[in-house]
């Protein structure tokens, strides 16, 4: 009797194994179309180039040129992303000038000493205009070790002989770096006041570095959680532009290309600058012709005034530059947990920040700027800017636009925020109460539904707040590392209906796991399926032909590219499975015998010039609970075995159908199948598989 295979979409593990009978049990790297399982497409890197850090944020966005650029924002650096290389565009916190800073040892160690303090350990240091000590000239970019309040090591490439010295040099130090996953805190002042036993305080964590980041028109507002908003603009791009410099009264900046009136830029030198001019101060741009400058220090303040002339081919470095310090900005917010800007109104909005008379920062506040204005937040009669206070919960998490609304998201609260007109402006209302979200990167937006993780379920809003039905629900939450969830992240992948969503299991401190939900496979609840996969930062993005996704690896991936593991080069295949839940192999008391088998498998995408190949099991029981039968072998005839079946496929032979016949023995009561493949080049989809069998007795 041939006995046909066809399975419910979706693995579930809700119950046990033979309760979900006729379905899926687990699952890595498989996605289901039209109701069967297949393989999930591969990734390819962008390029050999690596960044530093470990991205958590993408923005995908074009310029007026056009350029399509993507702000990649990791716990060590901010990058823009052309073309696969990665251009450093972090924001220079504070510049000091020192005198003779640098002590060497005879080693590549050497020992900065900088009285101003406030560096960060690990943090990054660029030095200008230093003159050669111990033998080895110190300029460039340097990462620092921290030693004390005042000193700390740098390595350079040379060895440098025993010597203190360096002459005058500028020393910028870069936005200091965050950490890559929560960190413990314990001890005194770690916790609340009387959280915890008397002198010992509470376990808590110190977040880690996410970057928000948007486009306003073709430049790039950006900032850390927690820290103030920077500007890009894009009018400067995002590699150093060559200038000659000559300095009178005032100073005149010529450069091989087009800067726009009042953009802000630094330089960096090898050598000394121009007198009057200092290394990785913000200067601005006054026009004066199509390629020259005058100089100021503000965007609209006098200009720089020098005595003598001197001349020299400098750097612009295309950093950005506190939103606070351009051209008109008013009370613009000192810090931020979240920002957007709004697509149809054009205010930027901030959530969780202080307000415009104080430098207090508020959990609970949300502020706009002006109207089309990214730096005007001073409320008056005459602009739109304001504030409004939210009530409900003890801070804001995150926020996302949709179609209709701006969703608010606080620890315990859904908000929608509208825009209503003058004199309001903007208007809360309160969807729904005790609501969670996981973390502020764990939300997206589908087919204008949004779905999102919570502490412990997971909810969708489509006018209305629910909780989503998950057939994973248990086993992902019993298999999540809470003390990590502000590193969940949920995304998109139009292509396939699907929402994905990434998190740290229990005992990993790294993202390694994933749970998708399919809204389209069942039109009722849709349908779930998980695996292991580590990824940082993810963007489904239409600007691109590929979603794209951020690594451990230090560098960005298309996904559904090719059927391969192309993480580095040379690419390697991809380790996926799914396994059934038990099924019945006939009413009753009675044995199977079952004797062949019909695979039913389509290879359709495997790569040209490929053997394809996949591995599936017949795993049988003789009732539930037993465990799966080991090979036992009785006069020299292996029977009740778990058989393995390899099904393997010739390119580009008749790849549409593989349903070739197999011989195999196996007894059971029940039975559950497994579908694996390693194989380099290989893509495959199940169909119906079918097996022969007979009844075979009670024993």
């Amino acid at each position: 009797m041939l006995k046909k295979l066809t399975l419910k979409s979706g693995v579930n593990r809700e119950n046990t194994r033979y309760t979900n009978e006729n379905g899926w049990y687990e699952s890595d790297k498989v996605r289901f179309r039209q109701g069967t399982p297949e393989k999930i497409g591969g990734w390819q890197r962008i390029s050999a180039n690596t960044f530093l850090g470990v991205c958590r944020s993408l923005w995908n966005w074009v310029t007026l040129l056009p350029e399509n650029l993507m702000g990649v924002g990791t716990n060590v650096k901010f990058y823009i992303e052309n073309s696969g290389t990665y251009f450093d565009i972090t924001p220079i916190a504070s510049n000091y000038t020192l005198s003779n800073p640098f002590t060497t040892n005879g080693t590549t160690t050497v020992l900065v000493t900088d009285p101003n303090g406030g560096f960060t350990n690990f943090g990054y240091v660029i030095f200008y205009g230093s003159s050669a000590v111990g033998g080895q000239v110190i300029v460039g970019e340097y990462r620092l070790t921290y030693v004390s309040s005042t000193t700390y090591n740098i390595t350079i490439t040379g060895i440098a002989t025993a010597a203190t010295g360096g002459g005058t040099v500028y020393a910028s130090y870069e936005v200091a770096p965050g950490p890559e996953n929560a960190v413990p805190l314990n001890g005194w002042g770690a916790g609340g006041w009387g959280t915890g036993l008397w002198g010992v305080g509470t376990r808590t964590a110190e977040s880690i570095r996410i970057w928000n980041q948007n486009n306003f028109g073709q430049d790039l507002l950006y900032g850390p959680r927690g820290g103030p908003l920077y500007y890009w603009n894009a009018s400067i791009g995002y590699q150093p532009t060559t200038a000659t410099i000559t300095i009178a009264t005032p100073a005149v900046v010529t450069v091989s290309g087009n800067l726009t009136d009042k953009t802000a830029i630094t330089f960096s030198t090898t050598g000394a600058l121009p007198t009057g001019l200092l290394p990785g101060v913000t200067y601005y741009t006054r026009y004066v012709s199509s390629t020259t400058f005058n100089l100021s220090l503000t965007p609209t303040g006098a200009l720089i005034n020098t005595t003598g002339s001197q001349s020299g081919v400098q750097s612009i470095s295309p950093r950005g530059v506190l939103l606070s310090s351009l051209s008109g900005a008013s009370s613009v917010p000192l810090t931020q947990n979240y920002f957007l800007i709004s697509d149809t109104s054009r205010f930027v909005i901030c959530f969780g920040t202080n307000d415009a008379a104080s430098t207090v920062f508020n959990p609970m506040l949300v502020r706009w700027s002006n109207q089309e204005s990214a730096v005007e937040w001073y409320p008056s009669a005459t602009n739109q800017a304001g504030s409004l206070q939210l009530s409900h919960g003890s801070k804001i998490v995150t926020a996302l636009q949709s179609r209709k609304e701006i969703l608010i998201w606080t620890d315990s609260t859904l908000y929608s925020l509208q825009y209503l007109g003058a004199p309001i402006v903007w208007g809360s209302t309160l969807l729904g109460d005790n609501v969670s979200i996981a973390g502020p990167n764990a939300a997206a937006i589908a087919s204008d539904v949004v779905y999102w993780m919570g502490v412990d379920k997971f909810y969708k809003y489509d006018g209305r707040v629910q909780t989503l039905r998950c057939d994973l629900l248990r086993y992902i939450y019993n298999d999540i590392n809470l003390q990590q969830v502000d590193q969940i992240f949920a995304s998109t992948n139009e292509g396939f209906n699907e929402v994905w969503f990434f998190y740290c299991s229990k005992n990993s401190a790294l993202i390694d796991s994933y749970v998708v939900y399919n809204y389209t496979e069942d039109k009722n609840n849709g349908v779930w399926y998980y695996g292991s996969l580590a990824r940082t930062a993810w963007i489904d993005t239409g600007l691109r032909s590929n979603p794209i996704a951020a690594t451990y690896a230090n560098n960005l991936v298309y996904h559904e590219f090719g059927v391969d593991d192309g993480t580095y080069y040379p690419a390697t295949g991809i380790s996926s499975f799914i396994t059934s839940a038990q099924f019945d192999l006939d009413d009753g008391n009675n044995m199977s015998f079952v004797w062949r088998m019909l695979p039913d498998l389509t290879f359709r995408g495997s790569t040209d010039g490929t053997v394809p190949s996949v591995t599936m099991q017949l795993l049988p029981l003789k009732n539930s609970g037993s465990g799966y039968n080991s090979p036992k072998s009785v006069g020299g005839v292996t029977s009740d075995a778990q058989e393995s079946v390899t099904a393997t496929q010739t390119y580009p032979i008749d790849l549409d159908t593989y349903n070739g016949q197999i011989n195999i023995r196996v007894r059971a009561r029940q039975m559950a199948i497994k579908i694996a493949s390693t194989q380099l080049g290989t893509q495959w989809q199940l169909g119906s598989p079918r097996i022969d069998l007979r009844t075979d007795g009670r024993r």
